[in-house]
């Protein structure tokens, strides 16, 4: 589980193929002395576990599955690319932004990047599947970073960063058109969920206009 505070802007090294998998390097300034072998961190906001490392050149080696690169923007990456890493929340940690699972739901790409005093406003194409999970002021997951909904229209919304958020992620070098990874809010999933199993049992309990009128709640 993680926050989505990101802890280290760390540096796509590349990857390479092995069988029907991939191995990525990540350059990182994260302490490696208190990363083990299998650890989580997520990566551009996707859980990935770590399979070495190399503290000679401080990189970290995660084993990625072909349909973890090909659902995240990790599988577009090119060498240099600035990515988010945020190790698994310790269990006496603070709980600073949201609960994030690590498992991205989608990948959309930025709209636009507009500049608001000292903030930055950033939109994002809203993909249909995100569509019921998302809500004005609601929290989302942008490449890892825990943010709130600041706007949202049919097909779009928008995020606000403040400097130090924009300082301190990878964001700041985004640009119109990048893809970006998204993950909605865990709790949310939950109610979506559940509502629709109840509507699969019961669909004669659907609430809608005419219910509501013919239990006298409309004139």
């Amino acid at each position: 589980m993680f926050t989505g505070l990101i802890e280290d802007v760390g540096r796509f090294v590349g990857r390479n193929r092995v069988g029907e998998a991939w191995k990525l390097e990540v350059e990182t300034s994260l302490p490696l002395a208190e990363i083990s072998l299998g650890d989580s961190i997520a990566v551009n906001g996707a859980c990935l576990t770590v399979e070495a490392r190399k503290a000679d050149q401080r990189f970290l080696v995660f084993h990625t599955l072909s349909e973890t690169l090909s659902r995240t923007n990790l599988g577009s990456l090119k060498a240099g690319s600035a990515v988010n890493l945020e190790r698994a929340m310790a269990a006496n940690g603070r709980f600073g932004g949201h609960l994030v699972s690590g498992h991205v739901d989608t990948v959309a790409p930025i709209a636009s990047i507009q500049r608001h005093g000292a903030d930055r406003i950033v939109s994002i194409e809203l993909p249909d599947c995100l569509k019921p999970l998302v809500i004005p002021k609601g929290s989302v997951t942008i490449n890892g970073i825990s943010l709130t909904i600041a706007t949202l229209s049919e097909n779009t919304f928008s995020v606000h960063l403040i400097p130090h958020t924009w300082d301190h992620t990878s964001l700041r070098a985004a640009q119109a058109g990048d893809t970006v990874n998204l993950e909605a809010d865990l709790v949310g999933k939950y109610i979506v969920r559940q509502l629709d199993l109840k509507q699969q049992a019961s669909p004669q309990s659907r609430v809608d206009m005419d219910l509501l009128a013919q239990a006298g709640f409309m004139e």
